[in-house]
């Protein structure tokens, strides 16, 4: 996890299912103050991966750039 950018991902749309370029990432459900605890997942060797919170499942497409998903809109931006 260490060295590189892990992105923060909401599920603002309710959406069953979120396709992402990643295979690490942050899960926060929805955007404050909606979210519940932001959590890491890994998805390891495996494909896809599902946030015990929120129970969003997150599949990996190596057709999505890292920051893109499907449905769009999930990726959060991080202001420093």
């Amino acid at each position: 996890m260490a060295g590189h950018h892990v992105p923060h991902l909401a599920n603002d749309l309710g959406a069953e299912k979120i396709f992402i370029g990643v295979k690490e990432l942050q899960c926060m459900g929805a955007r404050p103050p909606f979210d519940h605890p932001h959590v890491f997942l890994d998805m390891g060797q495996d494909t896809q991966v599902l946030c015990p919170y929120c129970s969003t499942l997150y599949i990996h497409d190596d057709r999505l750039a890292a920051h893109e998903t499907a449905p769009e809109g999930c990726m959060v931006e991080e202001h420093a």
